[in-house]
């Protein structure tokens, strides 16, 4: 298969550098830029959406012994943690030293997650309310990944609005969003757990308060 982007270029022998002491860092090409402006801030939701992800991954591993079908998922999760490293690679360096051959998110990607959408949402059933997360530990862990992804889109958003973001970053990020959403769902479907449904009326002011 012929390689679309650059593979890395990295020797990591030491931790710690001291550089980040004053609450700087250093993007790609070098600048050196406070470490909660915008573009920082959108990377490193994008490292805390990977982590979140790895571990809806290891416990979607785990239950894959019991139930074959999740295999499919854990594959999905393991390639949108390297697009999502992609995207963050992008998303440190600014637009005039950006590389042809450095990797990104392209529109491949965002139709990969379509094409996934598609097919998995087909056999679930359609819902008559918005979901609460929770019914097994996967479903939540998908759904905390799902916030934090929204998270990162809204961030994308407003560097959007003070610099140029890199195509398609917001579009990927909607995107994943919804798939995680739907992944969540399949998940739960494939286990066999029951989906809670929102039912504004089991709050608490809706329902009588029992005899003291």
């Amino acid at each position: 298969m012929e390689e679309k982007f650059n593979e890395p270029r990295l020797a990591i022998n030491r931790v710690y550098t001291r550089r980040g002491d004053t609450g700087m860092t250093s993007l790609v090409g070098g600048q050196r830029v406070v470490k909660d402006c915008l573009r920082i801030d959108a990377y490193g939701t994008l490292d805390e959406l990977n982590s979140f992800l790895g571990v809806a991954r290891d416990t979607a591993e785990q239950l894959a012994t019991e139930h074959p079908r999740l295999g499919e998922l854990c594959a999905i999760f393991r390639r949108v943690q390297h697009e999502l490293f992609n995207l963050g690679s992008i998303l440190a360096t600014l637009p005039e030293d950006v590389h042809p051959r450095q990797p990104r998110i392209t529109g491949e990607e965002i139709s990969r997650l379509e094409s996934e959408i598609d097919r998995m949402n087909e056999g679930l059933l359609p819902l008559r309310s918005f979901v609460l997360p929770g019914g097994s530990r996967l479903n939540a862990e998908i759904h905390v990944c799902r916030t934090v992804c929204r998270r990162a889109e809204r961030i994308c958003v407003a560097l959007a609005r003070e610099e140029q973001a890199p195509e398609h970053a917001i579009e990927y990020l909607n995107r994943l969003s919804d798939a995680l959403f739907v992944w969540s769902r399949w998940a739960s479907h494939v286990l066999g757990s029951a989906e809670t449904l929102w039912e504004p009326n089991q709050a608490a002011s809706a329902t009588p308060q029992p005899p003291q």
